[in-house]
C-alpha cells in the first residue's frame, strides 16, 4: 500500500499484476473452468456489473432474470445498463424456482440468468445445475453470483456435517461466468471482488486506447479486460500472500470455511430445541435466521419482538451482542411456519453471519444470551 502500484497497466503495477494474474487462475481452478478470462475488482457489486456488461453486449435487447432473493445489485446493475431485469420467485428454501424461472425463459426476452450461490439474506444456495439445464435448454446464458458463497465450493462432496451437495458448485464450470468476493471468505479487506468468464474471445468487449499506457509490454494489461480504470495492486498482493498460507483447498482456506459452516449447524441445534427461540430455515452455508417465540405468534409481534432484541442487545454495556434483521414477506415466513398468523405483509428476523473460523466458540453465549433478551 505505500508503493500504492496501480494494476491498471504493467507500467504502474508490474509484480503485482502477475499477482493477480496468478491468484485469477488460482480462482477459476477452484471452481473448475477449462479457460478463463478475469480479474480483481474493487467489489462484488463491480465485478456483477462487468458480468451483465457482457451480457447485455453479447445478447443486445435481451434482459436478465435472477430470484427475487438474489442481492439488490443485479436489479441496480440491469437500470445503470438499460436492460430489462426479472425478478424470479424464490421457493420455500429461498432458492430460485425452477417452474417459474422456466415460464420467464420460454418468453425469449432474457438473455442471461444469473443463478446464486449463497444468497446474501439466507445464504441459500440456487442449484445451478438444474438451472444450467434450463436455461441452456432455453438458449440462455448463466451467470453465477458466487459473491458471497464463492469459495465455499471447496467443501463440495466433503464428508462431515460441513460437507455440501457437490452438484450446484461443480456445475459453475460449465457456466459462462463467475463472481466472488475475497473480501467476504477470501479473509481480504474491503477492495477485493474478482469476476471470471470462461470464454476469453468476450476480452474483446472492453477494447479501448489508452496512450498513455499500455507501451512497456505487448502481453495483455489487467486494464484492458476491465471497466475500471485505477485499482489498487496491493488488493492482488494480499490475496496472493494470503493463499499462500491457506491455499485454495479443503486442508487450506475450507478447514476455514469448515468451521464457520460447523459454527452454523451447532447453533441451528440449539435453536431447534429452544422453547424462546426458532430457527426460520436450515443454513446452508454460515447464515442463521430465527425469530424469537411471541404470544400471539403473528408477524407483527415477531417484528416488534425482534426489534427490541436487536436495540436491547447493541445497546447493553455490560454484555453487548450484535445482530442483523433481515425482512422477509409474510408468505415466504408463513410457508416455513404455518402457525404464523400473516397480520401484516413483512416481518424483520434476526441474522447472524458467522464469517470468521472463531464463531464457534462463542455459538453456545451467544444462544444463552439471546434466549435471555427473548424473554
Amino acid at each position: 500500500m505505500l508503493v500504492n502500484p496501480n494494476n491498471q497497466a504493467l507500467e504502474a503495477g508490474k509484480v503485482t499484476s502477475e499477482l493477480e494474474r496468478e491468484v485469477v487462475a488460482e480462482l477459476a481452478a477452484m471452481f473448475g473452468l477449462a479457460t478463463h478470462l478475469g480479474h480483481l475488482t474493487s467489489s462484488g457489486t463491480i465485478a456483477n456489473l462487468e458480468a451483465l456488461y457482457v451480457a447485455r453486449e453479447l445478447h443486445p435487447g435481451r434482459g436478465v432474470a435472477f430470484s427475487q432473493d438474489a442481492h439488490y445489485t443485479h436489479a441496480r446493475m440491469c437500470g445503470l445498463l438499460g436492460v430489462a431485469g426479472t425478478a424470479v420467485p424464490a421457493d420455500a428454501a429461498g432458492r430460485i424456482d425452477l417452474d417459474a424461472l422456466d415460464r420467464v425463459l420460454a418468453g425469449g426476452t432474457t438473455g442471461t440468468v444469473v443463478a446464486t450461490a449463497g444468497t446474501t439474506g439466507l445464504g441459500a444456495i440456487d442449484p445451478v445445475h438444474d438451472v444450467l439445464a434450463v436455461a441452456r435448454r432455453r438458449g440462455v446464458r448463466v451467470h453465477v453470483d458466487a459473491a458471497y458463497g464463492g469459495f465455499y465450493t471447496l467443501l463440495a462432496g466433503a464428508g462431515g456435517r460441513a460437507g455440501l451437495d457437490p452438484r450446484p458448485w461443480r456445475a459453475i464450470a460449465e457456466c459462462d461466468s463467475v463472481v466472488v468476493d475475497p473480501h467476504k471468505h477470501g479473509l481480504q479487506p474491503y477492495g477485493c471482488g474478482a469476476v471470471l468468464f470462461a470464454d476469453p474471445s468476450v476480452g474483446r468487449f472492453y477494447t479501448h486506447d489508452s496512450p498513455y499506457t499500455y507501451f512497456t509490454s505487448s502481453e495483455l494489461h489487467l486494464g484492458e479486460i476491465s471497466l475500471e480504470c485505477s485499482r489498487a495492486g496491493a488488493a492482488a498482493a494480499a490475496l496472493w500472500l494470503t493463499l499462500r498460507l491457506l491455499p485454495l483447498t479443503p486442508d487450506g482456506l475450507g478447514q476455514v470455511l469448515a468451521a464457520c459452516r460447523s459454527a452454523a449447524i451447532g447453533w441451528a441445534d440449539l435453536l431447534r430445541s429452544s422453547d424462546r427461540l426458532r430457527l426460520y430455515q436450515e443454513p446452508d452455508l454460515d447464515i442463521v435466521t430465527y425469530f424469537p417465540l411471541t404470544t400471539p405468534a403473528s408477524l407483527a409481534e415477531i417484528d416488534r419482538a425482534c426489534s427490541r432484541i436487536l436495540s436491547d442487545g447493541m445497546n447493553d454495556p455490560e454484555r453487548p451482542v450484535f445482530l442483523s434483521t433481515l425482512t422477509v414477506a409474510d408468505d415466504a415466513l408463513t410457508r416455513r411456519h404455518a402457525d404464523v398468523t400473516a397480520d401484516r405483509d413483512s416481518a424483520r428476523i434476526l441474522r447472524s453471519a458467522l464469517m470468521k473460523p472463531e464463531s464457534g466458540t462463542h455459538v453456545r453465549w451467544l444462544h444463552t444470551r439471546l434466549e435471555e433478551l427473548a424473554g
